[in-house]
């Protein structure tokens, strides 16, 4: 008796059971048909992805190409996984998984952020193209020759060799200074000569001996100017212009230098230095100290010629690092400028 009201009570569950199962196997061809939606949805994506079409919608950056593709092949697989929910009479489930995705979206959105945004801004700068390989920046203090731009950071080469890898979102929203750009860069320095000397001769002399300097450009001409008062002299401002792409403008600067301060001092110039007041005690370890030797003669400096050419230390440096790693670069050097 016991096992009969117990069969009675399992008997509406068992119903239940066998319903469904009935209803899942009726339900079996239209599942079949919406995986096989999905799967030609996919097969149809990856093989329009790959058709030249895309390909030229970017073909410059090869960075957008990849994004384009990518694009084109989950664009096609959401549209085949929306027509199999269609199939199986489950379109409301659309409007949870979008809400999920959104939900899900934004959460991964603030955890990722960094990555996110410097992703998006290597996207942007991949079409801007706001430097070549090769340029000499300054990138907020940062200074360096651009090797690369990856989807994620600018890589660079700094002036001592050293390898810098900055964000992309900090080099997007970084003041940018590009040496390379425009080829002619100017140089400044200063020079202190006595009160009492002829300040018009100081900076003439000082313009004539640039002109005869290796890599001084002729245009813009070298000039000088006073720029004002010192503590024992006034200060003279002497400019030269350099071309970057045929010479070095560090030693081009130093060589500048020394020639001007040597013909300011065949001149008869006076070039005072900083005077110091000191005080020596009367004892007996100063008094029994011998006197120094005196100078020896001062004679005339010769010209020693200077190779002012511009060096290629960095560039093969780069080009050492570049075959070492093969890695993305999203940099055209063909590309336009912005």
């Amino acid at each position: 008796m016991a096992i009969e009201a117990g069969t009675r009570e399992l008997a509406p569950s068992l119903e239940r059971l066998v319903e469904e199962m009935h209803a899942w196997l009726a339900y079996l061809p239209l599942l079949a048909v919406a995986l096989v939606v999905v799967l030609l949805a996919w097969l149809l994506g990856r093989w329009l992805s790959q058709r030249a079409l895309v390909g030229r919608m970017a073909r410059r950056n090869p960075f957008m190409q990849d994004l384009a593709r990518t694009t084109v092949r989950w664009a096609v697989l959401l549209a085949g996984v929306l027509i199999a929910l269609e199939i199986l009479n489950a379109t409301a489930l659309v409007g949870a998984v979008l809400g999920t995705a959104g939900v899900l979206g934004v959460a991964l959105g603030f955890a990722f952020k960094d990555i996110l945004e410097n992703y998006l801004a290597g996207l942007l700068m991949s079409l801007r193209q706001p430097f070549a390989p090769r340029d000499h920046v300054v990138i907020d203090g940062n200074e360096g020759v651009i090797v690369a731009l990856t989807s994620r950071a600018t890589i660079l080469m700094t002036l001592d060799g050293n390898h810098l890898r900055l964000p992309n979102a900090m080099v997007f929203r970084g003041v940018t200074l590009n040496y390379t750009r425009n080829p002619s860069r100017r140089f400044e320095f200063d020079i202190g000569v006595g009160v009492d000397e002829d300040l018009v001769r100081a900076q003439s002399l000082g313009v004539e001996t640039l002109r005869d300097v290796e890599g001084l450009l002729s245009d813009p001409p070298p000039r000088a100017r006073i720029i004002g008062l010192g503590d024992s002299s006034v200060k003279v401002r002497y400019f030269g212009w350099v071309d970057q792409r045929s010479h070095d403008f560090g030693t081009v600067m130093g060589e500048a230098i020394r020639r001007v301060k040597l013909a300011l001092e065949r001149a008869g110039f006076d070039m005072p230095e900083p005077t110091y007041r000191v005080q020596i005690s009367n004892s007996p370890a100063a008094s029994a100290r011998a006197a120094p030797p005196a100078a020896p003669a001062e004679q005339t400096p010769t010209q020693t010629p200077v190779d002012t050419r511009v060096r290629d230390d960095i560039d093969r440096q780069i080009d050492q690092e570049q075959r070492e790693t093969s890695g993305e670069n999203l940099l055209d050097p063909s590309a336009p400028r912005e």
